[in-house]
């Protein structure tokens, strides 16, 4: 029986160099924002939300156009420490 991810981690990498993680509780609603802000405006230097929950009282903008490269990695938490 596989097993079903606890999470999805999202790492952006962003022009420049930069990178970062998000976090996401199903593949859906990753998909969900993807298709609805990043690849609707895919060619836009205008800023889009980028949804940080597991941050409280922080968010973060990217401009779509800036994104390079996208990797979603399913999360199995258990009794392994992650760091």
């Amino acid at each position: 029986m596989p097993r079903k991810p606890d999470e999805y981690a999202v790492h952006l990498l962003i022009a420049g160099g930069h990178r970062e993680e998000i976090k996401f509780s199903t593949v859906q609603e990753f998909q969900k924002w993807y298709s609805n802000e990043l690849m609707a405006k895919s060619d836009s230097s205008s800023f889009v939300s980028v949804p940080i929950k597991n941050i409280q009282g922080e968010y973060m903008v990217v401009r779509p156009a800036s994104i390079l490269a996208i990797r979603v990695e399913p999360v199995f938490l258990g009794s392994v420490e992650r760091f």
